[in-house]
C-alpha cells in the first residue's frame, strides 16, 4: 500500500474526504480492544455460514498488510468470526479484521493482539449454511456501501472508514493539513484564545444578521479557517 496513515484518524480522512469531494463511506464499528487501530487494502469475504470463505480468501487474495473485511449482513444473532480465523489472518501477516456483524472468543481475540472490529459480540456461531454468491471474495458490503480490493480501510475508536486507493494520497495530504490547522486551533484554546475569537464568530453574527443567507462554511472560507469541509 506504501501509504502512511501514522498521527491521522479516522475523522481526520473523513474531513478530507469531503473536502475532496470524496464519498465518506463509513460504519459505526467498535474495536475488540479500545484504542486499537488498523489500516490497510480491502481484502473483502461475505460470509454464508461457513468459515471456508475466510481461508479461501486468505489462500488466495490475500498480501500482507491486508484488512480481512468480512460481510455478514450485519446480523446480530450469530457471531461469523473467532479465534481461529483472528489467529490464522495475524499468521498470514494481515493488518486485521473488520466485520460488518459479530465475533465471539473475545477474551482470545484480545490475548491475540490482531485489530478486530465489529458490531459486538454474541456466543452463538454461525446458524446456518447458505449458498456462497458468485462474488464472495469480490466485494462486501458494509450498511449501505460496497466495498473491494480497490479500497483502502481505516478504523480506529470513531469507526471504519473506506477510501478509494486511487485517491488515497491524496486524502491523506489534505487530512494531514486538517489535523495540523485543528491542533494549532486547539493550541491556541489552551493557551486561553477561546475558538470563537480564532473564527472571527462576532464578526459571522454579524454578517449573518444582514444576510440570513450567509453561513458559517463561507464565513470559514473567507478566513480562510474552513473547519468542516
Amino acid at each position: 500500500m506504501g501509504i502512511d496513515f501514522a498521527g491521522l484518524t479516522s475523522a481526520h480522512m473523513a474531513d478530507a474526504c469531503i473536502r475532496a469531494g470524496v464519498a465518506v463511506r463509513c460504519v459505526s464499528l467498535r474495536p475488540v480492544v479500545p484504542g486499537t487501530r488498523v489500516s490497510g487494502r480491502v481484502l473483502p469475504a461475505r460470509h454464508a455460514g461457513s468459515v471456508d470463505i475466510f481461508l479461501e480468501a486468505i489462500e488466495v487474495h490475500a498480501v500482507p498488510g491486508d484488512v480481512l473485511v468480512v460481510d455478514n449482513g450485519g446480523r446480530l444473532d450469530e457471531a461469523c468470526v473467532g479465534d481461529l480465523i483472528a489467529l490464522e489472518a495475524r499468521a498470514a501477516g494481515l493488518n486485521g479484521i473488520v466485520i460488518w456483524g459479530l465475533h465471539r472468543d473475545t477474551a482470545d481475540i484480545k490475548s491475540i493482539g490482531l485489530p478486530v472490529f465489529s458490531l459486538g459480540s454474541i456466543p452463538a456461531g454461525p446458524r446456518s449454511l447458505g449458498d456462497r454468491t458468485d462474488d464472495a471474495l469480490q466485494l462486501a458490503k458494509m450498511g449501505e456501501w460496497t466495498v473491494t480490493r480497490a479500497d483502502i480501510v481505516v478504523a480506529d475508536d470513531d469507526g471504519v472508514l473506506f477510501i478509494p486507493s486511487d485517491v488515497a494520497r491524496d486524502i491523506v495530504a489534505l487530512a494531514d493539513e486538517i489535523r495540523d490547522t485543528e491542533h494549532r486551533q486547539a493550541e491556541r484554546i489552551r493557551s486561553g484564545t477561546p475558538l470563537r475569537s480564532q473564527l472571527q464568530f462576532p464578526a459571522y453574527l454579524a454578517a449573518r444578521a444582514q444576510d440570513p443567507a450567509f453561513t458559517f462554511r463561507t464565513h470559514l472560507r473567507s478566513i480562510s479557517a474552513a473547519i468542516e469541509e
